[in-house]
């Protein structure tokens, strides 16, 4: 059955929002927007440009004391109900998902509802984060600190997972004090937008959240702008370089969440079928394009050609297909850029013969030959050295490597530029908490992989990133301390 195009009707005006106003002509030109799926135009999509940016952090700023100074309860009042209005427009939210980058509706389902978990989150936070009272010496006084916001928080979201993005970003700065400026990628304007229209409507003043959908000049315009307090990305690592040196000049402070290679290390004491589903979510999920995936897969000798056949079988089995099925489990890639990058990888990858291509490894034909469908792929008795082992490919390709003990194993996890996330199946749970306390990595997850709650921190080392999100952490990522002392 061919994949239909994406219904148009559902997508909201994604033009930038300043205010409460969307601009629909704009000095950064306009996108076509592609539907993944079948490769086809949806609609033109305005784009900001630098003075859109600028328009929207002097309005950011004029709003900026009054929603400081709104009292905790109505704060917190106003990110509940901007919970509750995502949760009714749950659907609405998942099906934008579809449309937007071709996510599987079975996994665009979760979204909306982690968005509304982390409001309520950060929305419990705002009545409860407080300052300190210090003890004083010698003289007698009274000494306390205070936490309040940053200001006006400029914010750039990806194009995997835009919707789960801004609300992981967005609640804890708004909880803070903070106002907001987002830049989603014009590849995918539409969930961004639509829920700036759930929060206006569901009462967050004016002002404090703009968005303002764009590509590299608008990027370029906002995070070198002298209006920002705070600066934070979602992306890669090159970009990152880049936005460092322009938030050099004004002394922003940036918070970066970029790429991953994940280790997940398999041993042979594993719950070995449970292991291997964990092993393949890495490519089937989000079509490999996910940060905290377990692309890099390190199995023990004993379990080693097991865990390799399981696999194979797997992912030759998995539903891919049209994102809008609720039994579809791969969708497609981002856009044709994105398909011919991994398939050249590919291809570079068994011409070095850098490992033994085990299934996958093409496009899709047939019904899906329109879209940016690709065969999930396996690479078996991958060199530790090869580019598909170290760099993040960003796509439904999984390498496996072999070890024969746990140094060795801690050794091949280590040696990769990124520290994002890493994986450890075993039963044995004294190695697990070994492993754990060594892994260059931001985060480490055990026999399973339980979600991303809002309390959490979440964030990487090395290349991969600086700072929290989630949590504690995540509030005083978007809020600074202030002591007073008080002379008695």
């Amino acid at each position: 059955m061919a994949v239909s195009d994406a219904d148009i009707t559902i997508l909201p005006d994604a033009s930038p929002l300043i205010g409460s106003e969307r601009r629909g002509t704009t000095s950064g030109g306009t996108h076509d927007h592609i539907y993944p799926a079948t490769g086809r135009v949806t609609v033109a999509v305005p784009l900001a440009g630098a003075l859109e940016v600028d328009e929207a952090i002097t309005t950011a700023r004029r709003a900026l004391p009054a929603w400081r100074n709104t009292t905790a309860d109505t704060r917190r009042r106003i990110l509940l109900d901007i919970a509750a209005a995502v949760r009714t427009h749950a659907a609405e939210l998942t099906a934008l998902q579809v449309a937007e980058n071709g996510t599987p509706s079975a996994v665009a389902a979760f979204s909306a509802g982690v968005v509304a978990d982390s409001l309520e989150y950060y929305g419990g936070w705002v009545d409860k984060a407080g300052g300190e009272v210090h003890p004083m010496w010698p003289a007698p006084a009274l000494d306390y600190s205070l936490r309040e916001p940053l200001g006006v928080v400029g914010v750039i979201i990806p194009w995997n997972s835009p919707l789960y993005t801004l609300g992981s970003v967005v609640a804890p700065a708004l909880a803070a004090g903070n106002c907001v400026v987002v830049k989603p990628p014009e590849l995918t304007p539409f969930t961004a937008a639509r829920f700036a229209d759930l929060a206006l409507a569901a009462g967050l003043p004016s002002g404090v959240l703009n968005i303002l959908p764009g590509g590299a000049e608008a990027g370029s315009a906002l995070v070198s702008h002298p209006g920002l307090d705070k600066i934070h990305f979602t992306g890669s690592g090159r970009t990152a370089g880049a936005i460092l040196a322009a938030a050099a000049a004004t002394l922003v402070p940036v918070g970066l969440e970029l790429g991953g290679k994940s280790p997940n290390i398999v041993f042979a004491d594993a719950d070995i079928e449970a292991a291997v589903g964990q092993t393949v979510s890495a490519v089937l999920s989000l079509s490999g394009q996910g940060c905290i995936n377990g692309t890099r897969v390190l199995v023990e000798d004993r379990a080693y050609d097991d865990v390799v056949e399981r696999c194979r079988v797997a992912l030759r089995q998995a539903s891919v297909g049209d994102p809008a099925l609720t039994s579809t489990v791969v969708g497609p890639v981002i856009d044709e850029r994105s398909c011919v990058r991994i398939l050249d990888t590919i291809d570079r990858a068994q011409e070095n013969k850098d490992g033994t291509l085990i299934t996958g490894g093409g496009r899709c034909q047939g019904d899906l030959a329109a879209g940016y469908f690709l065969e999930p792929t396996l690479f078996a008795d991958v060199k530790p050295d090869a580019d598909i082992a170290r760099e993040e490919i960003f796509g439904p390709v999984l390498s496996i490597m072999r070890f024969g003990t746990e140094t060795e194993a801690l050794e091949l996890a280590n040696d990769t530029p990124y520290g994002l996330a890493a994986y450890v199946q075993t039963n044995d749970v004294k190695r697990a908490h070994r492993l754990a306390a060594q892994l260059d990595a931001g985060m480490v997850w055990i026999n399973g992989f339980g979600g991303l709650p809002p309390s959490l921190p979440f964030g990487g080392v090395k290349a991969s990133g600086v700072g929290r999100l989630g949590g504690r952490s995540g509030l005083d990522e978007f809020s600074r301390t202030k002591n007073v002392w008080l002379a008695l």
